[in-house]
């Protein structure tokens, strides 16, 4: 006869379901918020300055490359110097409020500590130059940046994405020239247009793993 009582019986089905669909639950649960898609798309942190790339990318159209100086020659997109900042803003809203920080860090030489919205992790290598010297635009990566006030990530970065681009790149070529024009729309099928720009560059991006694990 056995110790337990009988609704033990009752119950053993659903106990066994439980023991089985707790963990995997809770592996599917720390996957989901531990993704790229959940922890980073959509990340938009709060900058020290308020600092609108809808306003000087977009309305006043200033190229990317006036502040971000070594995209074309280095891996990182370097982050402007307050001087940079003041070539216009010691005649423009030199006395606004907004700016406080920017004329603080001028004086003192005290740099300001911007929050770094693209943040890949140390073990992956990326590098800004071979990819903007062969046609692949800021919006590629960056989405529709000259369009937004407070900077936000719009792709994941995750592995898989990198190497869709990597095996299929066609899509994401165009004129070197026109990669920081980024309201520019190809007049021709962006496959084809890419098809005869990766044939001419001689772009073969590579997929081994040595490319971004270094």
């Amino acid at each position: 006869m056995s110790p337990f009582p009988p609704w033990i019986d009752r119950v053993r089905p659903l106990l066994a379901a439980v023991l089985v669909a707790g963990p995997l639950y809770a592996l599917g649960l720390a996957y989901y918020v531990s993704s790229p898609e959940t922890v980073d798309v959509g990340y938009s942190p709060q900058q020290p300055v308020p600092f609108s790339h809808a306003l000087h990318a977009g309305k006043l159209a200033l190229d990317c490359r006036y502040c971000h100086s070594t995209v074309e020659r280095a891996a990182r997109a370097a982050v402007p110097p307050t001087a940079t900042c003041m070539n216009c803003h010691r005649l423009i809203a030199a006395d606004s409020e907004k700016l406080a920080a920017v004329r603080e860090s001028f004086t003192t030489g005290n740099p300001i500590h911007w929050v770094r919205v693209h943040d890949l992790p140390d073990f992956a290598y990326f590098n800004h130059s071979a990819h903007v010297t062969r046609g692949v635009s800021c919006v590629s990566c960056h989405g529709r940046i000259d369009k937004m006030d407070q900077v936000t990530q719009v792709e994941t970065l995750r592995m898989g994405w990198c190497l869709d681009c990597h095996r299929n790149p066609e899509p994401h070529l165009r004129p070197r020239e026109l990669v920081t024009d980024l309201d520019w729309i190809p007049g021709e099928d962006p496959v084809q247009l890419g098809t005869r720009l990766r044939e001419e560059l001689n772009i073969n991006p590579s997929t081994d793993c040595s490319t971004c694990h270094r």
